[in-house]
């Protein structure tokens, strides 16, 4: 007999607070099964910040891990490999297998169980965006043949959210800014198009300020507004800088 949603919960909330991110994943998914993917705002904002959390991880670990190989291989004379590059590879490599198992985990719930399920909206939105997040992730650490399919796939999903979020959410709704912050990272990052990345966060800056200098704006959206507000930082600060790469 599974357990009550709300003792779940609790379990996943306590997991939380106490940084145990797998135990969140698992009653968070016990919940997914039980309501046919039908997860509330808390219950699906507690399953991104687990994910976001282990893969940040990992994420940090490859870069440092990576970053030592190449310096270690420089320092190596070429066609040879001493002990300790072998050794730093091979510690590359697992934490890439524990990544892609970690990516491929939360985009195989997304697309069986929580997408099918999702409402149109800002919950449809949330969850393709979480699906071209995870497939760029796997994308940044691929390689050759791999690397071409992820960042497709990831491409896809962002598109898809971004066509969907142009037509339900307001511009300043943070889920759309932060959807369209993490596209144009895609961009960025994994096509190598600054100007790309450039044009579609520009786009969004400029439309989501307009939007807050309308009469619209009123004070039952202050919450929302200070949410905004964040991700718009970001995004002027990621155009300084992709803009002067361009230059």
């Amino acid at each position: 007999m599974s357990p009550p949603r709300a003792e779940s919960l609790l379990v996943a909330e306590l997991a939380a607070e106490a940084e145990r991110y797998d135990d969140v994943i698992s009653q968070i998914k016990t919940i997914a099964t039980q309501f046919d993917g039908r997860l509330t705002n808390d219950e699906r904002n507690l399953l991104s910040i687990a994910y976001k959390n282990k893969t940040n991880t990992l994420r940090n670990s490859w870069r440092i891990v990576d970053t030592l190989e190449k310096m270690q291989a420089s320092r190596t004379a070429p066609g040879t490999s001493t002990r300790q590059l072998t050794l730093i590879r091979q510690q590359r490599k697992k934490i890439e297998r524990e990544l892609a198992n970690v990516c491929k985990d939360i985009v195989k719930l997304l697309e069986k169980q929580l997408l099918p399920a999702a409402r149109q909206g800002e919950e449809r939105v949330f969850y393709s965006k979480m699906k071209g997040d995870y497939y760029r992730y796997l994308a940044e650490f691929a390689h050759e043949v791999e690397r071409e399919w992820y960042a497709d796939e990831s491409l896809n999903a962002y598109k898809h959210a971004y066509r969907h979020a142009m037509s339900t959410l307001e511009s300043v709704h943070p889920t759309r800014l932060g959807l369209a912050l993490n596209f144009a990272v895609f961009y960025h990052d994994v096509r190598k198009s600054p100007e790309r990345a450039c044009h579609l966060a520009k786009s969004a800056f400029d439309d989501a300020v307009m939007s807050l200098d309308s009469e619209s704006a009123d004070a039952s959206m202050a919450q929302t507004i200070r949410d905004s507000l964040q991700i718009l930082q970001l995004l002027r600060d990621d155009l300084v800088l992709w803009s002067k790469e361009i230059q």
